[in-house]
């Protein structure tokens, strides 16, 4: 089975287009004229083990906002339509992961119910070109479009950069766990039978 997805959308104020393969090795090739935020893409990519190549073409004479805001809603999108029916995945991911200072943990469920629950602050308004209140819109953004719970808390830290990055990288682990496949796992991973 392949969990290699091409999405594209275009609107009067971004037009993206991603490939996402799940089962990849960590390759990718960004480009959504905001630096900080390819910063941030590449770290989730590298350490999901996910393929990931993105181009997007942002209003960014405007603002970083719907850039960021439409990539995440085109990766919840590529993230469902790679996981298909969902059949043999663990669903549940999870992940505390230390960045020098800074603690985040990051908890998944690909419930097909969208949740997100963001306990994170910072104390810089903008991390290179990225302003640091997109980074709750972006997960937003991913959690309702891919239908999944996602639960990120900062538990320690004080510096902006290693706080958002871990938040990323969480993310990351938390969603490749997620998304495994498992022998044991005849069918989908619920009472109800679907997900």
């Amino acid at each position: 089975m392949t969990r290699n997805v091409l999405v594209q959308r275009n609107t009067k104020e971004t037009k993206i287009t991603m490939s996402l393969n799940l089962d990849g090795t960590g390759k990718a090739s960004l480009n959504t004229g905001i630096g900080f935020f390819d910063h941030m893409l590449d770290g989730f990519a590298r350490h999901g083990f996910f393929d990931l190549d993105l181009a997007v073409d942002g209003d960014l004479n405007v603002d970083s906002h719907h850039t960021i805001e439409d990539t995440g809603i085109v990766l919840g999108t590529a993230i469902k339509e790679a996981l298909g029916d969902k059949a043999g995945i663990r669903r549940y991911g999870s992940m505390i992961l230390p960045m020098d200072e800074t603690l985040v943990l990051c908890g998944i469920d690909l419930s097909g119910r969208p949740y997100l629950n963001f306990d994170g602050e910072f104390t810089a308004e903008r991390l290179g070109d990225m302003d640091t209140e997109m980074a709750r819109e972006f997960f937003y953004a991913v959690s309702y479009a891919a239908g999944m719970n996602l639960h990120i808390k900062v538990l320690d830290g004080t510096n902006n950069h290693h706080i958002m990055e871990a938040m990323f990288k969480a993310f990351a682990k938390a969603l490749d766990q997620a998304t495994q496949m498992d022998e044991r796992i005849q069918g989908v991973l619920s009472t109800k039978g679907s997900l």
